[in-house]
């Protein structure tokens, strides 16, 4: 019998290395199952087809911004209800209410927020 593992799936979408790192190490200690990606092109294809419970999304990126990710996520049906948390430098109400009237589950500041944070607000949303 196989064992059933009830890891929650993270995708990481970051373009910056050594951030990314940092929270890969963490997040995989933490016990969650993490995929990286560097790029919003990357993330919507990884989200078909990794299906991740949850999206923990950079805004700044190269090709496609992670608000452009967002928009499209919410109007996939395979990613419609998916979890996403916007992990970004941009600390303007504006981006904050751009990403909350994309659908976004939570925006965090990265210079307002530690990795504990962030861990914490990925057990909120997935209840884990």
């Amino acid at each position: 019998m196989e064992e059933q593992t009830n890891q929650k799936k993270v995708l990481l979408v970051e373009d910056d290395d050594a951030l990314a790192s940092v929270y890969e190490t963490r997040l995989q200690a933490e016990g969650f199952d993490l995929r990286r990606v560097p790029n919003g092109e990357d993330a919507l294809a990884a989200a078909l087809e990794y299906k991740p419970d949850l999206i923990l999304l950079d805004v700044m990126m190269p090709k496609v911004s992670g608000f452009d990710v967002l928009d499209i996520l919410r109007n996939t049906p395979e990613t419609a209800n998916v979890k996403v948390i916007m992990l970004t430098a941009l600390s303007q109400d504006t981006d904050r209410e751009r990403a909350e009237s994309l659908g976004v589950d939570d925006y965090l500041v990265k210079s307002q927020v530690v990795i504990s944070d962030v861990v914490d607000k990925i057990r909120e949303h997935l209840n884990a």
